[in-house]
This record gives structure tokens, sequence and C-alpha cells, in this order.
């Protein structure tokens, strides 16, 4: 008889391996992380926040390059907020923290009206105080823990309510040029993950302003994204490496590519003309031969 501990170790390490090689792959393709960088990664208390923590302390040890981590979260005053359970969890991992006080729950709760959704004022808000904690302390990257899934959801979210073609891309230059920010899961998916955090028992801490909301388009997108996932295995990989294959002159955006600069070549012109040329000369050819 099989021990279940024995198969279950043995899938938490086939689990594991899998999510350090997403990992790894997106830092090489994307050039996420260079000897020196000094990287902060934003720890929510969610399950994606503590898996690439995880991912990233194991890759320090045998990287290539020296790097430095510090785990920083925003503490943003929501009422019940655990404040004891991240630093507990960090001291036990021995990862430098810093803990963010701000109490941007309040702003939210005053601008936006009651059953209103909450995320696009709430993430400016914490963008801008973590942006801010990384130029005055010397961070050279910020690590985010959106996966694949969160790609695609707002892939589809442009696309269906933003009339824009665009996603999240793994490495982006911050619009005021000061911050560089990386997502080394986004090659992994949703579902690895979610198994990983029940492997590990991380202490996950629950959100009380989006976490609350029922009715957001992004859920939406998810469910129909695992509906996908289930009814036509493979989907979804199709469609995150079309994210990675694309062909500007073979869509419509007069920005980002020269409709209007287009030019036939002499050769192509002459070619034409004689394959016009030709083609009447067999139609004309043809016409004799029904008459005769």
């Amino acid at each position: 008889m099989s021990d279940p501990n024995q198969k279950s170790r043995i899938q938490f390490n086939k689990l594991q391996k899998r999510l350090r090689h997403y990992v790894g792959d997106a830092i090489a393709d994307y050039n996420m992380i260079e000897n020196g960088d000094k990287i902060m990664v934003c720890l929510s208390g969610g399950k994606d926040s503590y898996t690439l923590l995880d991912v990233l302390v194991n890759l320090q040890k045998t990287a290539p390059v020296e790097f430095d981590l510090i785990a920083v979260n925003l503490d943003q005053k929501q009422p019940g907020f655990p404040e004891h359970v991240l630093p507990a969890y960090l001291e036990s991992l021995g990862v430098p923290y810093h803990i963010i006080e701000k109490d941007t729950y309040s702003i939210v709760k005053r601008v936006i009206p009651e059953g209103k959704t909450t995320c696009s004022l709430c993430s400016r808000l914490r963008r801008g105080t973590l942006y801010g904690y990384a130029e005055a302390n010397g961070i050279t990257k910020i690590a985010l823990g959106h996966h694949r899934d969160d790609i695609l959801e707002t892939f589809f979210l442009n696309i269906f309510y933003g009339g824009k073609l665009k996603a999240m891309p793994p490495k982006l230059l911050s619009d005021d040029k000061k911050n560089i920010i990386i997502r080394p899961l986004a090659y992994c998916r949703e579902k690895d993950i979610e198994r990983f955090s029940a492997f590990k028992d991380f202490p996950i801490i629950p959100c009380n302003l989006c976490g609350s909301q029922e009715n957001l388009q992004r859920k939406a997108m998810k469910v129909m994204l695992k509906g996908w996932d289930k009814q036509f295995p493979g989907r979804l990989e199709t469609i995150f490496t079309s994210l990675q294959n694309v062909a500007p002159s073979q869509l419509a955006d007069k920005q980002l590519f020269n409709f209007s600069g287009l030019i036939q070549t002499t050769a192509a012109s002459n070619h034409q003309e004689t394959a016009l040329c030709g083609s009447g000369s067999s139609a004309i050819n043809g016409l004799d031969v029904l008459m005769q």
C-alpha cells in the first residue's frame, strides 16, 4: 500500500519545481533581476505574494547573480487587520521586512460611494505609497505577485470594457520613469499557486475592500477563463502565447504601425503587371479555344 504522505511530498516537490522553473524562465526572458539589485517584494498577505516571496527567497540561494530582498507590506488600517501575522511570519523566515502604515482604507471608504467598486482608487493609493517607499530606500526593482491568470483577466477586461488591446507586462517602467516593476509569476498558473499555498499553509490575510466585493468585472473574467480552461484544455496557454507574438501590421492601430506610409516597390509593381498581362493572355487564349 502506498504511503499517502510520501505521495503528497512527491506532488509538492513536482509543484514547487514547476513554479521555480516558470519563475526562472520569466526572469531570464525579461531580464528581471540583475546583479546588485535590491528587490522590494510587495507582500499583501494573499497566496500570490506569499508564493512570490517563497520562490524568490529560494532562488536567491542558487541564482548566478547576487541580489537583496526586502518584503514590504502596506498596512491600510482596515478594521480587524491582524497586524501581528506578517511580522511573525517574516521573522520566522529571517527575511528583512518593513511595514508601511497608512490609512488608505478610510480614504477609499470616504470617496467611493457604497456599493461601487473600490479597486481603482485603492490600487492608485497603494501604488503611490509603495513607489514612494522604493524611491526613498534605493529599491531597484518592485516585485508584484501577479500571475498568468491575472494577466489574461486584465487583457480581456481591457478588450471588453476599455476598448484597448493591453494587459499586464511581465516587466514595466513606471510612468514617471523612476521605478521598474517586475512580475516573476507571469508564467505561473493560479491553480498551481493555490495548491502550493495550501501545501505551505501560508497565513492568508483576507482583504476587506476588494476581496469582499462580489460583482466585479474581474471576477466575471475569472469565471470565463476557468470555463474555457475546463472545456478547452490548452486554450489559456495559447492565448498567453499570443501576447508574446504580436504582429502590429495585422492589427489596426495607426500609432503602432504606419499604414498610411505603405508603398509598393517598383519590382513588386512590375511583377504584378506581368502577372496581370499573363493572366489576361491566358484568358483570351482560353476564349479563343472555346469559340473554335
